[in-house]
């Protein structure tokens, strides 16, 4: 079965409504360096981290790139799971790992050409899951664009990766069932595919997306 993270998470409420839908994850957002808007502070993440319910997997999403600071973060927002949505070296993503057993780490790749082959190889052996996106460069943002990828790309990584492999990048609930039986991934991850207009998450969204990957899986 094809697990399901809700990111981008941004109150208790949000959490909730992920939960009662039945997503497995969800994605706190916190350490910006790229454009975003469901960015928050450590206090509200750790305050959500709280209140999630047994069985719902956390994940501290972050920007920072500095060890130290990573560190620091980890410290202040308790989740289980850190998603490193950066390009870090996989020597520096392999010595977090370390330091933070027996928590999970999850390095990032760029979906932009095939070089995203060569850093899927690169990283594996430093991280428990790896997690595919779009960019989007006109808007600088390296998560939560609302743009799909070259899923071909994405299946190959997936048949020759040695870790579960996760898929984000665009995902909706219109497309997210062809996005699995194409890619074949561990889970999937959407943000911006189950928002309203204002930004906040559509229970309606959540319900319709949740639903498709169950139909997929």
């Amino acid at each position: 079965m094809v697990r399901i993270k809700i990111c981008g998470i941004t109150s208790v409420a949000e959490a909730s409504l992920a939960e009662r839908y039945g997503a497995d994850a969800i994605g706190l957002l916190v350490g910006r360096r790229h454009r975003a808007c469901d960015f928050v502070k450590r206090d509200v993440a750790r305050k959500i981290c709280q209140s999630v319910v047994p069985f719902i997997t956390p994940v501290l999403v972050t920007h920072l790139e500095d060890p130290n600071q990573i560190l620091r973060l980890v410290d202040a927002v308790p989740c289980p799971v850190l998603q490193l949505h950066s390009d870090l070296l996989p020597s520096v993503l392999a010595t977090l790992r370390e330091r933070l057993r027996p928590k999970k780490v999850i390095g990032k790749v760029s979906i932009q050409g095939r070089d995203a082959l060569d850093r899927a190889r690169e990283i594996e052996s430093s991280v428990d899951a790896i997690v595919l996106d779009s960019v989007d460069p006109m808007t600088d943002r390296v998560g939560g664009t609302g743009k799909t990828h070259d899923w071909s790309l994405s299946a190959k990584i997936v048949a020759n990766c040695k870790v579960p492999v996760v898929l984000a990048g665009g995902l909706t609930p219109q497309n997210v069932m062809e996005a699995i039986h194409i890619v074949r991934p561990f889970a999937v991850d959407v943000n911006s595919g189950v928002e309203k207009p204002d930004g906040r998450k559509s229970k309606e969204r959540i319900f319709r997306f949740i639903a498709a990957v169950r139909s997929a899986s």
